[in-house]
């Protein structure tokens, strides 16, 4: 399938609703002011906010969200920092075009956003011509700003969003085998993804808090699954290791979704710091994706090393697992 893509719609004189993955880690300053640790997302998304802007259209509209608020106003998790790194990067280009820019509120202070209320939805689109999705990040949740908003204007998707959706598709369809998933992390939606996943992947080497879920002892019985963790449950063990690393060796492919453990600990950081080194010497094609595998492995200075990085962990895993995704289902009809 073609998605829809900048370059086959005139934004000219458009009012263009830009859904964009903004949640960026924030810090407090010591003078109590939230700053951005880390600008990263933001930047992979100014070439498609540049290409919108050369394009002058009447107006665009920024959408994303930032942490997890559960419906409520959090004022720590607020996008004002954002918007102030997004005026300092592109508002001289926005004034000289006179184009009018704004980015709204964290989407998620709604509880509409989650629930996928085609009121929100509907009250987002109100007076828009066009939507434009470069937030693969959250392409696998069925929220209003990535699936009420394609029922409603027509949809075309960003720079980042596109390479995403090549580089995933050629992967789930051609791998070089033996195809090796590592899973960890904490999130329990992983578990039913590594279900489906299976039947595609060689082995599935899985560390983090995945280990103790319900759900896994049934998953880790299939010959494929091979996990265990230290007795505090924070990192995976050495029996584990042994295990992964004569694994590893032989891969062709190498997917990466979750760090193996508590890895901003420092003793607990050990089966990440172990498997990222011997992942970043393979020579398999390494892909990684996630906040928190990048993080782990940007402070081991292994990021680099990585043949691809996905912005989404979630999304990625989620596509791999189905060919598809909640964010494109209404194209696919």
């Amino acid at each position: 399938m073609k998605l829809p893509g900048l370059e086959d719609y005139n934004f000219k004189n458009k009012k263009v609703l830009l859904r964009l993955s903004l949640d960026v880690p924030l810090e407090v300053d010591p003078h109590g002011h939230l700053e951005i640790k880390d600008t990263t997302r933001i930047d992979e998304s100014l070439e498609t906010i540049n290409f919108l802007i050369k394009q002058k259209p009447k107006q665009i509209i920024v959408l994303s969200h930032l942490g997890r608020p559960k419906g409520k106003v959090v004022p720590e998790l607020s996008l004002q920092p954002v918007a102030q790194y997004l005026d300092e990067k592109i508002g001289r280009k926005v004034k000289a075009a006179g184009i009018e820019f704004y980015l709204r509120e964290n989407l998620r202070f709604d509880k509409g956003e989650i629930k996928n209320s085609l009121v929100l939805a509907k009250k987002m689109a109100r007076g828009m011509d066009v939507f434009v999705n470069e937030a693969f990040a959250v392409a696998h949740r069925r929220h209003a700003s990535v699936v009420g908003l394609t029922k409603l204007l027509p949809t075309f998707f960003g720079f980042d969003f596109l390479k995403e959706w090549q580089v995933l598709s050629e992967l789930r369809q051609n791998p070089d085998r033996p195809v090796v998933l590592l899973l960890g992390g904490a999130k329990r939606d992983k578990i039913e993804l590594a279900k489906k996943l299976i039947y595609w992947a060689d082995f599935v080497l899985v560390g983090g808090k995945l280990v103790e879920y319900d759900g896994l002892p049934v998953l880790a019985k299939h010959p494929k699954v091979i996990g265990s963790l230290t007795h505090d449950g924070k990192d995976i063990n050495e029996k584990a290791v042994k295990v992964f690393i004569p694994i590893l060796k032989k891969a062709k492919t190498i997917i990466w979704a979750g760090p193996m453990g508590a890895f901003e600990e420092k003793k607990s950081a050990k089966g990440t710091e172990m498997i990222g080194k011997l992942v970043a010497g393979s020579k398999a094609f390494k892909v990684i994706g996630g906040g928190d595998t990048k993080t782990a492995l940007s402070s081991l200075n292994l990021i680099d090393k990585m043949d691809y990085v996905s912005s989404g962990g979630g999304a990625m895993l989620y596509f791999l697992a189905h060919g598809n995704l909640p964010a494109l289902e209404r194209l696919k009809k």
